[in-house]
């Protein structure tokens, strides 16, 4: 099966106001398909991890490999390439921008990456509303669509440029527990019919035991 992340041993430092060994030696593969959740106590670590495997943080040691391509070692504008084309983000908060419409927040990063014309872009940030059951809201303004629905709008927006791998950051933090099962079923459905890999950080240990696999992390470290 392909393997479309790669962490091969990761350590990272603070070193303010102290020198202080924040991750340890992490090493683990996503393969193609797989819904993977990471999990552990406040502070464990596995924000830091997340924003490494994201490539929003450079300053780590050891190699990071996303979908083939080596991340570790690469400037900005090229890392920005990887995260555009590679990888979709939906966070605890939805981030969108409130006063754009549904659709035109879904557009945004296929706008960003601009290889398609905008028609093409409005056509596939529409299948993408249609896939999430939620096409109708597409010409309200973000702010005037319930919690759940946002948190919808944000899976679309984090499919527009089909990328080979979702990551989470508590993405059922900010629901209820009804919302919290509908998105971890929208998750479950594109992991099993779209082939897509997802790696999610949770708290929630029901969420976690309904993906694929859980890893566990304690003090910096992966101890399952």
């Amino acid at each position: 099966m392909k393997t479309i992340l790669e962490a091969k041993n990761i350590n990272k430092y603070f070193l303010d106001p102290v020198k202080f060994h924040v991750l340890k030696d992490i090493s683990f593969t996503v393969s193609q398909g797989e819904f993977v959740s990471i999990m552990g106590k406040s502070g464990c670590g596995k924000s830091t991890l997340l924003y490494i495997l994201s490539t929003l943080d450079t300053s780590y040691e050891g190699e990071l490999i996303i979908d083939g391509e080596m991340a570790t070692g690469k400037n900005n504008k090229q890392l920005a390439v990887i995260r555009n084309e590679h990888i979709g983000f939906v966070f605890q908060f939805h981030y969108l921008l409130p006063e754009f419409s549904v659709i035109d927040n879904v557009m945004l990063p296929a706008k960003k990456l601009n290889r398609k014309p905008l028609e093409e872009i409005r056509e596939d940030a529409m299948n993408k509303l249609r896939l999430l059951d939620i096409a109708e809201q597409a010409d309200k303004l973000a702010s005037r669509i319930s919690g759940g629905q946002k948190q919808r709008v944000a899976i679309a927006r984090a499919l527009i440029n089909d990328p080979a791998i979702i990551m989470g950051d508590e993405p059922t933090g900010n629901l209820d527990s009804k919302n919290s099962q509908n998105v971890f079923n929208l998750l479950r459905e594109l992991s099993v019919e779209k082939n897509l890999t997802l790696l999610v950080v949770t708290h929630d240990q029901d969420f976690a035991d309904k993906t694929d696999r859980i890893i566990t992390m304690e003090d910096g470290r992966i101890i399952k």
